[in-house]
């Protein structure tokens, strides 16, 4: 399927996040609304359920970038439809009532910090033996 790749590359992301102990550092919220995207490819998109369903997943995506996936999602085979106007519609219908601020694209320029914890060296400098070979006559030791 379509979103199983996306899907999955942000999956690594969450585990690189996991990895280097960075889950609390704002990054994985920033992904949420392309994990949403990621989610809504793979989401059956026929009957007003299935609209409901994307609806009440589909919190951190504004109506217009809900409706802009739909319009430009391409079925990967021949036994799958594109998705109907009448169910974009109901979709604009059980979104409406949303304040959603009216960007579509995220904000590339947002900046968060992201604190990196500090874990001295148990090697004392005096300890340390520079080569020769290295031609770092110039430093000394204090």
């Amino acid at each position: 399927s379509l979103g199983c790749l996306p899907r999955f590359n942000i999956s690594q992301l969450e585990e690189w996040l996991r990895g280097k102990n960075l889950q609390q550092s704002g990054a994985a919220q920033t992904l949420e609304p392309l994990i949403q995207a990621a989610q809504l490819l793979q989401l059956k998109k026929k009957t007003s359920e299935d609209a409901e369903a994307i609806c009440s997943l589909c919190t951190s995506l504004t109506m217009q970038q809900i409706v802009k996936i739909l319009n430009l999602y391409t079925p990967v085979n021949e036994f799958e439809e594109r998705v109907t106007v009448a169910f974009i519609r109901d979709i604009q219908t059980h979104l409406q009532e949303r304040n959603d601020p009216p960007q579509l694209l995220l904000d590339f320029k947002h900046m968060f910090p992201v604190l990196f914890p500090f874990n001295p060296s148990s090697i004392t400098m005096d300890s340390i033996h520079l080569p020769a070979s290295l031609n770092l006559e110039f430093l000394n030791k204090v």
